[in-house]
């Protein structure tokens, strides 16, 4: 069989140090800038509801649980949906704008109600696109450098994850207090990650076997996803149970000492030790394989939580979170490279939409 042109470019192009391919930075980018524009909504939200709108905590509780599980139920049905079409970007566009156009309706939101709505349309935003744009990283980006390619894109959603509140912060000391100017100003890198999807993310071609999953979609689809795919997702259920919600970190360190203003630098040390030690992770499992760097991934969290449960004081708690970090930037990547490799490419979308609600549950 002779090889074509593009073939013999694509194989000088891949090794682990091959350079991404660009649309694998527009992708991490444009995750950096939702990341961004959300966070700046989802940091004010709760303050709004309650104290703008006088919802009630439960409230609070009501519309960030409907809102997670929209997400972690859509992305099934949206890889299924890229595997069964053969294209990814329509469905990452579609999800993309689908939570751009629902920042304008926090800042009319007269009720809480509205932002119960709102906030299911951003949610659903990210279930459309969660599943279709892993797979289409993994359409990108030959097997050798996924590690980092996966692992980039965490590390920049995760710079927006602690940009947006920053941003937030500083609008509302410029804008007197103003939470729905925020929300409208929100609207800007939402806008802006829309645009890149559209001018400058490519579709890659369909892959050479096409997809024929059943209409609809069932778990009958699920099983055939492979021994391999199971055992990495098993692995990543397993590492969500090793884990302590924000929330008891949060809790950990205000009881050790931790101020109520100082409370966001929790959340800082966090997804600062995140995002750095992302992409070199990622670099060096293209190198070396990702198998001991998960296990390490899996000693880092057992000693955070060590600390957490026996650590008096407040710098150990601190150092615990930083533990917390460095085991996402050691395993968030590397694990969605795994599902990547663990499936052909006609049912990747299937594999990231299993992958999602097994873990998100």
């Amino acid at each position: 069989m002779s090889t074509t042109e593009p073939e013999r470019r694509g194989r000088r192009r891949e090794g682990p140090a091959a350079a991404l391919p660009r649309g694998v930075w527009v992708l991490g980018f444009v995750s950096l800038l939702m990341d961004t524009s959300s966070e700046m909504i989802h940091a004010l939200l709760p303050v709004f509801l309650v104290g703008t709108l006088g919802a009630s905590t439960a409230v609070v509780g009501l519309v960030e649980g409907l809102g997670e599980a929209t997400a972690s139920i859509t992305k099934l049905f949206s890889g299924w949906l890229s595997d069964r079409l053969g294209r990814r970007k329509p469905l990452v566009l579609a999800g993309y704008a689908l939570a751009a156009l629902s920042k304008p309706l926090f800042a009319l939101a007269p009720s809480a109600g509205w932002v119960l709505g709102a906030r299911l349309s951003d949610r659903l935003g990210k279930g459309i696109r969660g599943a279709p744009r892993d797979a289409l990283l993994a359409d990108l980006t030959p097997p050798e450098a996924r590690g980092r390619a996966y692992s980039l894109r965490q590390a920049l959603d995760t710079v927006g994850a602690f940009a947006g509140p920053i941003v937030a912060m500083v609008l509302l000391s410029l804008l007197a207090g103003d939470m729905r100017a925020v929300f409208w100003a929100a609207g800007i890198p939402a806008a802006a990650a829309v645009l890149l999807i559209v001018i400058a993310v490519p579709e890659p071609p369909r892959p050479e076997a096409p997809a024929t999953p059943a209409l609809p979609p069932s778990w009958r689809d699920a099983t055939r996803l492979g021994l391999r795919f199971w055992a990495v997702a098993g692995l990543a259920v397993a590492m969500v149970f090793a884990r302590f919600t924000e929330a008891f970190l949060v809790l950990r360190a205000s009881g050790a000492g931790l101020s109520l203003g100082l409370v966001p630098l929790v959340y800082v040390i966090l997804n600062v030790v995140y995002s750095a030690s992302a992409y070199p992770v990622g670099a060096l499992a293209d190198r070396i394989g990702p198998r001991g760097l998960l296990a390490f991934g899996f000693v880092v969290i057992a000693l955070g939580d060590l600390i957490l449960a026996l650590g008096h004081g407040l710098t150990p708690i601190l150092v615990a979170v930083a533990l917390w970090g460095l085991h996402m930037g050691l395993t968030q990547g590397l694990l969605s490279a795994e599902v990547s490799r663990a499936v052909p490419a006609p049912v990747r979308g299937t594999a990231f939409g299993v992958y999602h609600l097994v873990t998100g549950l």
